[in-house]
């Protein structure tokens, strides 16, 4: 749950430890090219990875930091995963070669597969890495790689050459036969989801490269992938093609048409006006009191936890159903409402840090779907064991994206926090996350309060949408429209925790902001606080400023988008 009543904004660096880290391979100072390099999209300023591969799709291109030009490669590392991102290249056997790069991060390494690397510390600036190698005496192609290090945070990397001369003849000239059975598995708004069947190769296929009409968009290992980034109600066709590392391309797939979803705007048509209710404390209201006194329908039930074992309760303790929180949900459905639950917030045992695996939390949510027949779920990602551990991010982003394709119609939120301009670092990686997995997500929403300072609460507030904004149109290629249609607000009301003060006056200012800009949601913390006590601090059961009762939930049921 948050802490006490909000999300400090205070954030704890971790402190690495020293490493032992034993490698082969000699450092060697940069030779002179003996011939133009040898790599394809070297500095990845074609916007796309192709034909570079990353494991565990932990790789993406990003405009900042670079070393030169306007792209690099950033590799979001996590606990299990170091993003390895490779490139196989056809080389001359009994050949001298250099490779070098720059890198930024905590211990990136650079190298070719079977053969010599090298690595750095920590740079804070990119710093230049570089290793010879000479080739087999049969030795036709070489696959080289860069990557950061277990739980060290994402490395970037650009300008990466490989000098020597290209492979020619008398190496592997077969290419792959081409892949059969490509069809869609699912489509939104903006996506399209698709599978096929593997092709075969004399020696292996090491990627497949996805076209939509004569572009290609995508490169993969695997045998799906989810295009992302695609506009409403337009047609597109796919085909696939495998490439071995000699770099022999197979013919194309069967070609197959998906007209992506309708959207509002370009958006995903879901609009909600849910603030936060609270049953496990500051004296939770009569929700049909409160719906009949406002006219909010919706309202965001906090927080289911775990309580052991990757089993959801409310609170990590009162049980999922037939207590207090079903009493709640029963009488907001019983007065023609409805709710969404609030998976994770500040604190507690949440089941993204703890469930072992993305399909053992996807089991839990769907025990919490079941059980009230839900249209949406809201994971309240917080604090360093959800929000700064990319690999938990990964892990729950993985989740939605199951359980939406598991539950039709389903709508997924994410909830974090924000910076007074838009996402902080964690938060830029959450939405490329999302991009990156093809999670689908529905509402990215931003928490715009405890920014430790500052009085202006509504221009922060929309200061911090545009930001979001700006953000999801560079990641998923999206107009302002579609963008704002992907946007949820939840703010606070009253004081907050840094005692910033968002008045009754203020929050009809955001909610007329939200509805001219046609955002997906909006929402507030908490009911139990929407009572007056002026001169009351920051308490529980009331917001410490004067107002009527129920006087935000009214403002907010006012949101229509």
């Amino acid at each position: 749950m948050r802490h006490i009543l909000g999300r400090p904004r205070r954030r704890l660096l971790a402190l690495l430890g020293s490493a032992a880290l034993a490698l082969g391979g000699a450092v060697a100072l940069p030779g002179t090219a003996q011939a133009a390099n040898v790599l394809t999209n070297p500095g990845f300023e074609s916007g796309g990875l192709s034909p570079w591969t990353c494991t565990g799709n932990l790789g993406s291109v990003v405009s900042s930091p670079v070393h030169s030009g306007a792209k690099a490669l950033q590799g979001a590392v996590s606990s299990s995963d170091n993003a390895q991102c490779s490139q196989t290249v056809a080389v001359k056997p009994n050949t001298a070669y250099t490779l070098s790069g720059w890198v930024r991060g905590s211990y990136v390494y650079l190298g070719v597969d079977g053969g010599a690397s090298t690595w750095t510390t920590s740079p804070s600036a990119y710093s230049q890495l570089s290793v010879s190698f000479t080739t087999g005496a049969s030795q036709t192609s070489a696959t080289i790689y860069v990557h950061g290090w277990y739980a060290q945070g994402s490395y970037y990397a650009d300008d990466i050459q490989l000098d020597g001369p290209g492979g020619t003849g008398g190496g592997d000239t077969q290419a792959p036969t081409a892949p059969g059975g490509l069809t869609s598995t699912g489509k939104s708004s903006s996506s399209v989801s698709l599978k096929w069947n593997a092709a075969s190769d004399n020696v292996g296929v090491t990627a497949y490269d996805v076209y939509a009409g004569s572009s290609q968009v995508l490169s993969v290992s695997g045998t799906s992938a989810t295009v992302a980034g695609l506009s409403p109600s337009t047609s597109y066709t796919f085909t696939v093609k495998a490439r071995d590392a000699a770099g022999n391309v197979s013919p194309a797939s069967n070609s197959v048409s998906v007209t992506t979803d309708a959207g509002t705007g370009g958006g995903t048509g879901f609009k909600q006006a849910a603030p936060y209710l609270y049953e496990g404390w500051g004296d939770p209201p009569n929700p049909a009191t409160v719906m009949s006194a406002t006219g909010v329908k919706w309202f965001t039930m906090a927080f289911v936890l775990d309580s052991g074992g990757c089993n959801p309760a409310w609170d990590g303790s009162r049980a999922l159903t037939g207590g207090v929180d079903q009493t709640a949900i029963n009488q907001i459905r019983s007065a023609g409402g409805d709710i969404v639950p609030s998976f994770g917030g500040w604190q507690g045992s949440k089941l993204g840090a703890n469930c072992s695996s993305a399909s053992a939390l996807a089991g839990a949510l769907q025990k919490v779907i079941d059980a009230y027949s839900l249209k949406a779920i809201d994971m309240d990602i917080e604090n360093t064991d959800e929000f700064e551990n990319e690999a938990v991010q990964a892990r729950i982003l993985t989740a939605l994206k199951t359980v939406k394709a598991n539950n039709p119609g389903l709508k997924t939120i994410v909830t974090f926090g924000t910076s007074t301009t838009g996402p902080t670092y964690y938060g830029n990686r959450l939405i490329e996350q999302a991009q990156s997995l093809g999670a689908n997500i529905d509402v990215f929403t931003i928490m715009p309060f405890d920014f430790g300072g500052g009085s202006d609460m509504y221009g922060n507030t929309v200061n911090a949408a545009d930001g979001l904004k700006n953000k999801l149109k560079s990641t998923f290629g999206w107009d302002d429209a579609t963008a704002y249609s992907h946007i949820g607000v939840s703010g606070m009301n009253g004081l907050s925790d840094q005692q910033e003060n968002t008045t009754p006056a203020i929050w009809t200012q955001i909610r007329d902001w939200a509805n001219s800009h046609h955002i997906a949601r909006l929402a507030y913390w908490a009911v139990n606080r929407d009572r007056p006590c002026p001169g009351g601090g920051v308490v529980s059961n009331c917001s410490g400023i004067s107002q009527s009762n129920w006087q935000f939930t009214s403002i907010t049921a006012g949101f229509t988008g």
